[in-house]
């Protein structure tokens, strides 16, 4: 930061003075930002796009916080399928084989994430779920896995690269 834009003749000042800064930095960022998305071509983004840093002034700072508005499409999930689905898989990663239970006690009861094996966001329309055969529970770390890339994996492809890297680590 340049000395000038601080005047240091009393710690009020100095904090109004860098409020403004940071205030006018972020705005910019914002501004930046903004245009930056005028010009992206692609309409779908992934967690890498969404992760989008900060110009490269501003890296010295790590500013972090800026407030930005997104507009996105949410499906609507029914909460008594998700709780049907739970009771007849268990709480424990149809992947994995975590339990939140077992591993963090009485906060982990029942904790676990709901995949749907066809995407809400590719059929389109609501449609009537049976929890039993269209939906499994996964644990986050898996679920987020699961739709890492473009195509999304079933779970029994994401059960092969976990069986290979478990193996794989294993012998090292």
């Amino acid at each position: 930061m340049k000395e000038e834009g601080f005047p240091f003749t009393s710690p009020v000042d100095t904090n109004i003075a860098i409020e403004e800064t940071f205030t006018n930095g972020i705005d910019n960022l914002q501004d930046e930002h903004e245009q930056l998305l005028e010009v992206e071509d692609e309409t779908t983004f992934n967690d890498e796009k969404l992760a989008e840093e900060l110009p490269e002034e501003f890296t010295e700072q790590l500013l972090e916080g800026a407030k930005k508005t997104i507009t996105i499409n949410a499906y609507e999930r029914n909460a008594k399928a998700r709780q049907l689905c739970i009771e007849h898989w268990k709480p424990v990663c149809a992947v994995c084989n975590f339990d939140f239970e077992e591993m963090y006690g009485d906060i982990g009861k029942g904790f676990i994430h709901v995949h749907h094996l066809t995407p809400v966001s590719q059929i389109g329309n609501s449609y009537e779920v049976d929890p039993v055969n269209d939906l499994r529970p996964v644990c986050p770390n898996c679920h987020a896995m699961l739709h890492r890339q473009d195509e999304i994996l079933s779970i029994e492809e994401l059960k092969l690269i976990v069986a290979a890297n478990v193996t794989e680590l294993a012998s090292r």
